[in-house]
């Protein structure tokens, strides 16, 4: 046992030393191994648990960078898709741009166009199944010539078994407007989406679908898909016709009602009743009669309130001028020809006409190729009209917007990242500290064609276009604003990562300051404790000497 072993005070002293010594070279060893000078808690507690919580804070802002670095990828994502959108939408108003020219710069062919695809219809008395149209209900196509004689068809019967090639053959071979004519004025075709169509082959013409003997009624025409260009013409006397006018232009002609001249043109201040001739007018057959004049544009119902036969022409003109729409129409009278004309704005598509009875009144303004006398008798009468229904060919920029329109749905289905859309209305949340209680909200929205207000194209009028290139400029605003939105939203992301970067840089030297070693201090400590070794065995060895020489007396 040591106990069993005497030690001078000298050697024990040099050997206690020279453990100590090679404690602190083993300890420092660790520490230059590791490069840490607090490796446990038994180092230095305070040191230790103070580092680690700084970097447990540091790797949870770690964990979150990584989220940060994914948000932005997402936000770049979106970006790309914004870029790619704005570039359709842009296209899409250019195509509807150039049908607008087109359609402005046509030679001036009316033409009216269903809105319903009959190509697989069938039977025509079948539509709907069954009951709005019903075998012998008939309808009339009224054109002028190029004389400017009014032209009508026969009855453009609907038989049982008629389907609608049959009512275009019967249309395209009528004696009065059609193939049996010693002129062609109308033919009638069905277009790429199965409408069934019918143009004016005369420059200038106005073109009208009307009642026959036996009317189809409002549901037989909804049927047909000509609801959008025929209405109620005459509710008087219980009588009900259904009629529409397509005007090549946008400007709507009453009758020439003035049989005479004075002093060789056509007086605006002369009365609007009385019988035509010697001046006169005669848009209303009496001095008393009495109506109210109301205008609908677009859906927009305006009043112009009441005219007699006692007016001029130049009151109902003003009547018109004065009601506030004058953006929408501009009222004028021709001294050459005696018409009261109705120039509407290039954008305007539908016009009502409508006359209130006031008392048994008969008006003969026969806007369009309407009739001429309309007696009233207490009730209401109406004529409407689709303004520029050219026959240019408009089939393909509808149908080049509508494939654009189908492409924004694919962009938008496409711009995701790891699941996460912003243009398809998903949200997207960015967490900036371990607590999650600051956070930034990227609000998605939805860019698809109906989210953004981009209707189907429907180029049949200058109405529909215009309405396509309002919603492509309000859609193109939209997905500007929501660029720039977002624009800012990666900027405050970017500054947060740059923070957050740094932060765990700070915190990570903070918990280093506590733990890391002075490689160069320590390596000056292991070459001192090295020395400090040597010094002690030669020391031990010096106080071992005075025992060595015991050694001698034997």
């Amino acid at each position: 046992m040591s106990s069993d072993i005497v030690l001078t005070a000298a050697l024990r002293s040099n050997l206690l030393s020279l453990q100590n010594t090679q404690r602190l070279i083993d300890t420092t060893q660790l520490r230059l191994a590791t490069g840490l000078k607090v490796n446990s808690a038994l180092d230095n507690p305070q040191n230790f648990f103070a580092a680690q919580s700084l970097n447990n804070r540091a790797n949870d802002l770690q964990r979150l960078l990584d989220g940060i670095g994914q948000s932005i990828r997402t936000i770049e994502e979106a970006d790309k898709g914004v870029s790619s959108l704005t570039k359709l939408i842009e296209q899409a108003e250019s195509i509807a741009q150039e049908a607008q020219s087109e359609i402005r710069s046509a030679e001036g062919f009316a033409r009216v166009r269903g809105s319903v695809d009959l190509s697989t219809a069938g039977k025509l008395v079948n539509l709907g199944g069954g009951g709005l149209i019903t075998a012998g209900d008939d309808f009339k196509i009224v054109v002028t010539d190029a004389n400017g004689v009014v032209k009508t068809s026969a009855d453009i019967n609907i038989d049982a078994t008629d389907t609608v090639d049959n009512i275009i053959a019967e249309i395209n071979s009528d004696a009065t407007v059609g193939t049996g004519a010693a002129t062609q004025l109308v033919r009638a075709s069905l277009t790429s989406g199965g409408q069934l169509q019918i143009e004016s082959l005369v420059e200038g013409a106005v073109l009208r679908v009307r009642d026959g003997t036996t009317s189809p009624g409002a549901d037989g025409f909804a049927a047909l898909g000509l609801d959008t260009v025929v209405g109620t013409e005459d509710n008087g006397a219980g009588a009900t016709r259904q009629a529409g006018t397509a005007i090549a232009g946008n400007v709507i002609q009453s009758k020439v009602s003035g049989a005479t001249k004075v002093n060789g043109v056509y007086q605006a201040s002369d009365l609007l009743g009385g019988a035509a001739g010697a001046g006169k007018s005669g848009f209303l057959t009496a001095a008393g009669d009495n109506i109210n004049v109301v205008l609908t544009i677009d859906g927009t119902t305006t009043d112009l309130g009441a005219v007699t036969g006692a007016d001029t022409i130049q009151d109902l003109i003003d009547l018109v001028n004065n009601a506030g729409i004058d953006e929408d129409v501009t009222a004028s009278f021709d001294v050459d020809t005696g018409r009261i004309e109705l120039q509407f704005a290039d954008n305007v598509g539908r016009v009502e006409i409508q006359f209130n009875d006031n008392g048994a009144s008969t008006p003969a303004f026969g806007f369009g190729t309407g009739a001429a006398d309309v007696a009233l008798g207490g009730n209401d009468a109406s004529e409407q009209f689709t303004l520029v229904g050219t026959s240019v060919d408009l089939d393909q920029f509808e149908s080049d917007f509508n494939t654009v329109r189908s492409q924004i749905d694919d962009i938008v289905e496409d711009a995701q990242f790891r699941g996460v859309n912003l243009l398809n209305g998903d949200n997207l949340t960015t967490f900036f500290n371990e607590d999650r209680d600051n956070f930034l909200e990227t609000e998605g929205v939805d860019f698809t064609a109906l989210g953004l207000g981009i209707d189907e194209g429907d180029f049949t009028n200058a109405a529909n276009i215009q309405l396509a290139i309002d919603d492509s400029r309000a859609a193109l605003l939209s997905v500007r604003n929501f660029g720039q939105s977002i624009a800012n939203d990666l900027a405050i992301i970017q500054v947060r990562r740059d923070f957050t970067e740094e932060t765990i840089n700070t915190l990570t030297a903070g918990a280093d300051d506590l733990t890391v070693a002075d490689q160069n201090e320590e390596g000056a400590n292991l070459l001192a404790l090295q020395t400090r070794q040597a010094l002690g065995t030669t020391s031990l060895s010096l106080a071992a000497q005075s025992q060595q020489s015991v050694l001698r007396l034997f």
